[in-house]
């Protein structure tokens, strides 16, 4: 099959380490002489793969090291051979505590300007469990099994975990539960204690402070505790409150009962070392991840869960944006042309039934349900939050078009408030049409762009060019990409 090959860099900082991954991904045309082009990633060769990095941070362990950061960096593309100027993709994924650290925005925006043309995103929990579990092959268990899969990504500061079922996102549970929550010397003395984990441990009565000896038999009951507490949540044996001192954010309230796991992240990278037996193993380190690595899967275990070998762990993140192709929006669109170019809009789906579209309350019931879940990935001062994917609707009636921009509009405007734009993309050649219905819904309280005969999936991302002729957009579709085994 011919192609082209693109190079790709992900850089993804964590709590614990910093990772850098150079790629090579040949992309080539998959679709028939009679369907609109799609390009698609065929082969994906990981040419460079940095060490571990500690991530540098510097003053109370509330800034990165933006200096540090990029020296290291730049070290790196030289060991890779890499000239800046040759990336055609990437991303840069910041993720864990990392993501709260006050310079983290600014952080990402630096990286992006000086490291080719990136995918940027600071993956707020959800997104990185969502991210994680593509990349560690739960996503693609799950279309070949009938049951429920979770992927638990565990790094230094949060375990992040991700439902799926049948190839869908069923939702996301964060936990404050990381191998770098507590850090201590090879003697047992403790040098530091996160913020985000003091609350559990005085619910505990856990009486830790820093300078303090511990035995391993002390720290191995503590990290257990939180291995079990964690299980019990996700298993079902404890209910999901909102006074749980263990869980940073959800989008469940009950959670489906769940039939494999898969363990990502650098704590699923420890399961390959033997378990620690003394306090001086636990913290080779310098932190408790070897002990917590091995302490889960005993949880697991005696929850009668059963545990399927991830294909990637501490990489599963991601290592890099796989392909960008350039296509051309229908002919028939309504953009709002002073809003124009748009970069870097993740994709959110509506998908409804094709044979339900007719049904009100579906529909209202749908989209309310999509939005909701939005929610959970969207940072809320985001001017330019996403862009909706519109599946299901085709050879539908004007009035059903009519009734289905109404109810988007209303759910928008409530959910929403603060965003002055709505971006959509139809699937089929209605895009003209549905665009200047929602412009009569919205009264020009808001700009809108609609667009259809681009194809994207979830977890993609767009850029929206300035108008062809005045009546087509060049889009740029972005996909991450992650490695298969």
């Amino acid at each position: 099959m011919e192609g082209k090959t693109i190079i790709s860099v992900g850089i993804d900082i964590g709590t614990s380490t910093t990772k850098f991954v150079v790629s090579h991904l040949k992309y080539a045309k998959v679709s028939n002489h009679f369907s609109l082009p799609r390009y698609e990633i065929v082969e994906r060769n990981i040419v460079y793969e940095s060490p571990m990095y500690s991530t540098p941070l510097k003053g109370k362990r509330d800034e990165i090291d933006l200096e540090t950061l990029v020296g290291w960096l730049e070290d790196q593309y030289q060991k890779a051979g890499v000239d800046i100027r040759d990336v055609k993709s990437g991303a840069v994924i910041i993720t864990g505590e990392t993501a709260t650290k006050k310079n983290a925005e600014s952080i990402l925006h630096y990286l992006a300007e000086k490291s080719g043309d990136f995918v940027v995103a600071i993956a707020g929990a959800s997104l990185e469990a969502l991210l994680a579990g593509k990349g560690s092959g739960a996503f693609s268990r799950s279309k070949e099994v009938k049951g429920i899969i979770a992927n638990i990504d565990i790094g230094g500061g949060t375990a992040n975990v991700v439902l799926f079922q049948r190839g869908k996102v069923l939702g996301t549970i964060t936990y404050h539960v990381g191998g770098r929550l507590i850090e201590l010397s090879q003697n047992g003395e403790i040098t530091f204690i996160s913020p985000s984990i003091q609350s559990w441990l005085d619910s505990k009565n856990y009486r830790l402070y820093i300078n303090k000896k511990i035995s391993f038999a002390e720290i191995q009951q503590i990290v257990q505790q939180m291995c079990n507490d964690m299980l019990d949540s996700l298993t079902g044996q404890q209910p999901i409150r909102s006074d749980d001192s263990l869980i940073h954010s959800t989008s469940f309230q009950v959670i489906p009962p769940i039939d494999e796991v898969m363990i990502s992240g650098g704590i699923g990278r420890l399961l390959e070392e033997e378990a620690p037996k003394t306090i001086y193993d636990t913290a080779i380190y310098g932190d408790v991840g070897p002990l917590l690595a091995h302490e889960v899967v005993k949880a697991i275990e005696k929850c009668s869960l059963k545990l399927i070998k991830a294909t990637q762990t501490s990489r599963a993140t991601v290592i890099g944006a796989g392909m960008q192709s350039t296509e051309i929006s229908g002919a028939t669109i309504h953009v709002a042309s002073s809003r124009l170019p748009i970069r870097n809009l993740p994709i959110m789906m509506i998908e409804l039934d094709h044979h339900q579209i007719n049904n009100r309350d579906y529909v209202y019931k749908q989209i309310k349900q999509a939005m909701m879940d939005w929610k959970q990935y969207i940072q809320e001062d985001q001017e330019l939050p996403f862009a909706i994917c519109m599946k299901g609707i085709f050879h539908c009636s004007y009035s059903v078009l009519k009734e289905i921009a109404k109810i988007l509009f209303l759910l928008y405007e409530r959910n929403f408030p603060n965003h002055s734009i709505i971006v959509v993309i139809c699937e089929d050649d209605i895009a003209k049409a549905f665009g200047q219905l929602l412009v009569l819904q919205s009264k020009n309280k808001v700009d809108i762009i609609s667009i259809d005969q681009v194809i994207v999936e979830q977890g993609d991302y767009i850029d929206i060019g300035e108008t062809i002729n005045q009546s087509m957009v060049p889009v740029v579709v972005k996909t991450l990409a992650f490695t298969k085994s």
